[in-house]
C-alpha cells in the first residue's frame, strides 16, 4: 500500500510548487499570490522503487468559520485525516506568522507525524535564519527550496521514515490466485455505487464477509458469478451490519486511488444526471496512467430524457475520448436494468489485458501497416520499423525496433494501436506502444 504524504501550510508558500517537484509535473498550478490552490490535489511520486501519494491543499486557516476559507479548511483536514505524514510547509523568507502558530497547534493536537519543513531557503544560513520556527514546537526545521530541488530528497527520505510501520523494503506477502478477477467499483459520491454493489451482494449470494484493515484500506468482498471468481474491492465503504450488508457512501480520494491501482479491472461509474464532470475525467485519467483495464457505466440512464442523454453521450466523446478503447453500458442500478452485460465485458477486459501476442505475428502485422501507410518523414529522417515484440502484460506493451523512431509522431503510433487492437481484439484495456531506436555505429566515427 503506498504512503500518502499531505502538504499542509497557510498561503503562498510555496505547497503546490513542492507537489510539482515531489510529483515530477506541472499538475498543480502555480503563480505568485495568495489562495489559488482551493480544492485537495492528488498526485504520484517515487524515491527510487519507493513510491508514494502526495496531496496538496489550499491555504490553511484552522480558525476560519464562514466562506471559502472554511471550506478550504475543511479539505484540508481531509487531507490530513487520510495521509500517513504530514509536511508542514513555512515560509524561510516571510518568516513566522499567526495563522502558522494555529496551523501548528492543529497538528500538534492531531499527533500525526509532522514534518516542518522551511520552504524558499535557497542562500539562507539556517542556524540564524531559521531559528524562530522552532517556537512552533513540532521539532527540527527542514529547510528546502522546492523551486531550485535542494534538499527535497532529504527531506522526502525523512518524511518517508517518519511513517509508522512502513519501510523501504516493505512486500505484499500475500499470493495472487490467477483465476480471481480483482474489480474496483470507482467514481464521484452519489452516483449509485452503493446501490449497485448492493444489488451485486443481494443477488450473487455472497460467499465471504468483507475484511477490513486499516482505516485507509480498501475493503475486498469474495463473490461468483457464472463460475468466475471476483474479488470486489470497494472504494464506497461497505460495511457489515448484523447479517445484512450496507454500503455507505463514504469518499475517500486516497482510498478510490489505492484501490484502482490493486484492481485488474475499473468499473467507473459516472451518474447520467450530472454528466461527466472534472472529478470523472480525473478519476479516468488515473485508471489510465495506472494501466488498469476499465469499463465505463453511465447510471441512473433511465432518470434523463432524450436530450439530457445526447449532451452526455457527447461529454463523453470530448471529455473522455482517451478512454475510447473501454466498452460503454447504459445502466440503472435502482431497477436493476442493463447489469447483466457489465459481467462479459469485466472478463473480456481482462482477458485482453492479459493477452498475449507472438512476435512473428507483430512483426507481421506491423509490416503490413508501414506498406498500407508508412510513418511520414521528419526533415531528412524517415523512420524505419523493422520488427516488434510483446514486452509485457497488463497493460499489454508492444516493443518496435527501428531506426530514427524518435520521429515517430504520436498520430502514426494512435495508427499502429488501432491495428493492433482490432488484431488482438483488445477491448477494455490500454495499450502501450514504446519505441526502440538502434544505436548509430558511425556516430562516434563522426
Amino acid at each position: 500500500m503506498k504512503p500518502v504524504i499531505a502538504l499542509v501550510g497557510r498561503p503562498n508558500v510555496g505547497k503546490s510548487t513542492l507537489f510539482n517537484r515531489l510529483t515530477s509535473t506541472r499538475d498543480a498550478i502555480v503563480a505568485d499570490f495568495a489562495g489559488l490552490t482551493r480544492d485537495r490535489h492528488y498526485g504520484n511520486g517515487h524515491l527510487g522503487k519507493r513510491e508514494f501519494i502526495v496531496i496538496d491543499t489550499g491555504g490553511f486557516e484552522p480558525t476560519a468559520e464562514s466562506g471559502i476559507y472554511k471550506e478550504m479548511a475543511k479539505q484540508t483536514r481531509q487531507a490530513v485525516a487520510e495521509s500517513d505524514v504530514v509536511i508542514f510547509v513555512v515560509d524561510a523568507r516571510a518568516g513566522l506568522s499567526a495563522q502558522d502558530h494555529d496551523i501548528a497547534k492543529y497538528l500538534r493536537r492531531l499527533g500525526k507525524p509532522t514534518l516542518l519543513v522551511a520552504n524558499k531557503a535557497e542562500g539562507m544560513t539556517q542556524g540564524v535564519q531559521l531559528g524562530e520556527f522552532f517556537e512552533l514546537g513540532l521539532g527540527e526545521v527542514l529547510a528546502v527550496s522546492s523551486a531550485h530541488g535542494q534538499g527535497v530528497r532529504s527531506m522526502l527520505e525523512t518524511a518517508l521514515e517518519a511513517i509508522p510501520g512502513w519501510s523501504e523494503d516493505e512486500e505484499e506477502t500475500e499470493e495472487e490466485d490467477p483465476g480471481v478477477i480483482r474489480l474496483a467499483v470507482a467514481g464521484r459520491p452519489n452516483v449509485g455505487k452503493s446501490t449497485l454493489i448492493n444489488v451485486w451482494l443481494g443477488e450473487e449470494r455472497l460467499v465471504a464477509f468483507d475484511m477490513p484493515g486499516t482505516t485507509r484500506d480498501a475493503i475486498s468482498v469474495p463473490f461468483e458469478k457464472d463460475g468466475q471468481k471476483f474479488e470486489l474491492i470497494d472504494t464506497a465503504g461497505l460495511r457489515r451490519k448484523g447479517k445484512v450488508f450496507e454500503a455507505i457512501e463514504k469518499f475517500s480520494v486516497v482510498k478510490t486511488l489505492q484501490a484502482i491501482e490493486g484492481a485488474h479491472v475499473v468499473l467507473l461509474v459516472l451518474d447520467a444526471t450530472q454528466g461527466v464532470t472534472d472529478q470523472d475525467a480525473h478519476i479516468a485519467g488515473f485508471i489510465l496512467e495506472s494501466g488498469r483495464s476499465v469499463v465505463l457505466a453511465i447510471n441512473k440512464w433511465d432518470a434523463v430524457d432524450a436530450y439530457q442523454r445526447e449532451q452526455i453521450e457527447r461529454q463523453i466523446e470530448n471529455r473522455l475520448a482517451f478512454l475510447k478503447f473501454a466498452t460503454l453500458h447504459l445502466i440503472s442500478a435502482k431497477k436493476r436494468q442493463g447489469l447483466g452485460p457489465l459481467w462479459k465485458s469485466i472478463v473480456q477486459a481482462r482477458a485482453s489485458a492479459m493477452r498475449k501476442m507472438s512476435t512473428p505475428v507483430l512483426t507481421r502485422l506491423l509490416q503490413e501497416a508501414v506498406a498500407f501507410q508508412a510513418p511520414p518523414r521528419s526533415g531528412m529522417f524517415r523512420p524505419k520499423m523493422r520488427y516488434a515484440h510483446q514486452g509485457g502484460m497488463n497493460p499489454p506493451v508492444i516493443v518496435i525496433h527501428g531506426n530514427s523512431l524518435e520521429h515517430v509522431p504520436d498520430v502514426y503510433l494512435r495508427f499502429l494501436e488501432g491495428r493492433f487492437r482490432k488484431a488482438f481484439d483488445l477491448v477494455g484495456t490500454p495499450l502501450r506502444i514504446e519505441l526502440k531506436t538502434s544505436a548509430n555505429p558511425f556516430k562516434e566515427a563522426d
